[in-house]
């Protein structure tokens, strides 16, 4: 498989990926309207933050979109290790907007434990179950997409989209809590929001560092290494391996790898063997891997 091959194969990964997140701004966009009518009309500001958040989730997800976009982008003068960066930025980028958000909710839930208001309305429940169930459903569809094609951002979308699941799920308990409580309990779903807002404040942080790794290039896991390894030394012609670097960009993998031939053959010969070692790596299609520098080195 050619270089080109491979990226016009990650280049489909990249677009299937953005219209998989079209369809989570589609659905935010529908249930940001239930979930304000039910917020407005069944007296929680549990729901009409919750629709205001999905409207701004409206907004991270395009990011999301955005860097998909230009991860697809084929490489050029200006960027000849490709476009991949694109996509794990974008993922910094929603990461760093959901612990903001929760900021956010976690104010506007203390104004309101702070002001005396009415109880919700006991439909809220069926509503909240509603989305809490959507949401969740819509997580783990994205979430099995992204670990299929390797994508941080998806990933960083999947718990996303989980995030607001947990947010309707404090809400609802809130709710059933205030409900079952009676007078003075009115508040129980302000504080079930508080106590949510925590949780999605430390899953941002922990998506901002994942998504920082694939900026910084951290190593991959051992067993990929052992892998690449493992198929750059079955190619006829290998006696040895040196250093194996190999780090992640975008949806694919960059590798930089130093092989011993036998010092005795030619210069020719040398050239073939990494340019053998080059294809087996770029057509493992399980790892995807873009490019490959070889070394060689003559053993002695």
């Amino acid at each position: 498989m050619s270089r080109n091959d491979h990226h016009a194969r990650t280049a489909r990964r990249a677009e299937d990926s953005a219209r998989l997140v079209l369809r989570g701004i589609a659905l935010n966009a529908a249930l940001a309207v239930v979930k304000l009518a039910g917020g407005v009309f069944g007296n929680t500001y549990a729901l009409i933050a919750d629709a205001a958040e999905s409207l701004l989730d409206i907004l991270s997800s395009l990011l999301v979109w955005a860097g998909f976009r230009v991860a697809a982008r084929p490489p050029d003068d200006d960027h000849p290790y490709g476009h991949g960066k694109a996509e794990p930025l974008a993922a910094l980028a929603v990461a760093l907007f959901i612990f903001a958000m929760a900021g956010w909710v976690g104010w506007h839930a203390v104004q309101e434990i702070r002001t005396p208001h009415l109880a919700p309305a006991w439909w809220t429940l069926l509503l909240l179950a509603l989305v809490v169930a959507t949401k969740i459903w819509f997580s783990r569809r994205i979430g099995v997409a992204g670990e299929a094609v390797g994508s941080t951002a998806l990933g960083v979308e999947a718990m996303h989209h989980y995030s607001d699941a947990m947010t309707s799920g404090a809400a609802f308990v809130g709710i059933a809590i205030a409900l079952w409580g009676g007078p003075g309990w009115e508040t129980a779903d302000d504080w079930a929001a508080l106590f949510a807002c925590v949780i999605i404040a430390f899953n941002g942080f922990n998506m901002i560092g994942k998504s920082l790794r694939d900026i910084m290039d951290t190593a991959v896991p051992a067993d990929f290494e052992n892998e690449v390894r493992a198929i750059a030394g079955a190619v006829p012609g290998v006696l040895a391996l040196d250093k194996c670097r190999v780090r992640k960009s975008g949806l694919s993998h960059l590798v930089d790898i130093q092989v011993r031939v036998d010092g005795e053959k030619s210069v020719r010969v040398g050239h073939d063997i990494a340019h053998a070692v080059k294809d087996a790596l770029i057509a493992s299609a399980p790892h995807a891997i873009s490019d490959v520098t070889v070394h060689v080195e003559p053993m002695k």
